[in-house]
């Protein structure tokens, strides 16, 4: 992550684009952005979408590649076309970039590998700069990836002036402070997640809960618990649970919770005491006080802004899957 951030930042710690030429003037033109990847890519672009829109007050459409190629999107000069690859070489991200260009839009490619195929068919590249990715299941690429797609709505934002100056000023630094801050997430709480994981590790079903972008952090836990244990997992919105879901829940089920939003956090609360009604086993991630809850376990992030808080919370629980998998 300092790498991503350092690679986009010039001698007086401002942003720069440059490379991208983006200017206000074409900015003003695009009535939608599309994020377009895969996988773990594809929450990237997730965790990022209300960020983007918040900021430059464009509707952002996230896309999962492959269905994207085949539904006829409605793409053309206007719209501005993201596409998010740990590879570069991904072949249904490819594909959908090369439809977009028909179609007469702008493309941009986010991936860790320069030379990759999306880099070159691409308009314009930027890169992760996150080292060699040696898992199948992608953990820092993505942390990268949602890094440098904040860094990027945050210059976008400055360009068109379409938000508040003083809220671009703290997200940088929310950003600046991400390095530090997720060593301070290691050294609180390496223990806790190993204790939760002994306590977990022969589950057949687990359930993430999540509301805002606390839901596409819930996603992308699901997916690592799956990739890396091999345990089935479902990730719902937290006020979708009474709608069905509930009803998978029975005394010993594990539910993981994510409240990183304060304004939604009351919320949360209230749905996860449901499944605690039903004998759920609770784990909580959180940078706010819920000291005196009844939540089985609870691991406290530093306190960041929401649109940057899917980069810190995510990594309890990628060393959740990590221990898990040690265990089985």
């Amino acid at each position: 992550i300092r790498n991503t951030i350092n690679s986009r930042l010039n001698e007086n710690g401002e942003y720069d684009f440059k490379d991208l030429n983006l200017s206000k003037e074409y900015l003003k033109s695009i009535n939608k952005i599309y994020i377009v990847a895969c996988g773990t890519a594809m929450h990237a672009g997730l965790a990022v979408k209300n960020t983007l829109e918040k900021l430059c007050k464009i509707v952002t459409q996230v896309e999962v590649a492959s269905e994207f190629r085949y539904r006829d999107p409605l793409v053309d000069s206007n719209s501005l076309c993201i596409f998010v690859s740990q590879s570069g070489e991904t072949a249904d991200t490819l594909a959908a970039l090369n439809l977009c260009k028909l179609h007469g839009a702008k493309t941009l490619a986010i991936t860790n590998v320069i030379g990759s195929s999306i880099t070159r068919a691409a308009d314009y590249s930027i890169f992760t700069h996150a080292g060699p990715e040696i898992a199948v299941a992608s953990t820092k690429a993505y942390t990268c990836q949602v890094t440098l797609l904040t860094m990027l709505a945050i210059h976008l934002a400055e360009i068109l002036e379409s938000c508040d100056s003083q809220l671009i000023e703290t997200l940088k630094l929310n950003v600046l402070s991400l390095p530090n801050k997720l060593q301070e997430c290691f050294n609180k709480n390496l223990d806790l997640v190993q204790d939760f994981s002994s306590k977990v590790y022969e589950e057949s079903d687990v359930f993430f809960l999540g509301r805002g972008v606390d839901y596409t952090t819930a996603l992308e836990g699901s997916l690592k618990l799956k990739e890396i244990s091999y345990i089935h997992s479902e990730a719902y919105p937290a006020g979708e649970l009474k709608h069905g879901p509930i009803a998978l829940i029975e005394d010993g089920t594990t539910v993981i919770s994510i409240m990183t939003d304060k304004n939604l956090t009351p919320k949360s609360i209230s749905n996860t005491q449901e499944v605690i009604t039903r004998g759920a086993k609770t784990l909580i991630i959180t940078n706010d006080d819920l000291s005196n809850s009844n939540f089985d376990t609870v691991i406290n992030i530093p306190e960041i802004h929401p649109y940057v808080s899917p980069i810190l919370a995510i990594v309890p629980l990628q060393l959740l899957s990590y221990y898990i998998s040690k265990n089985k």
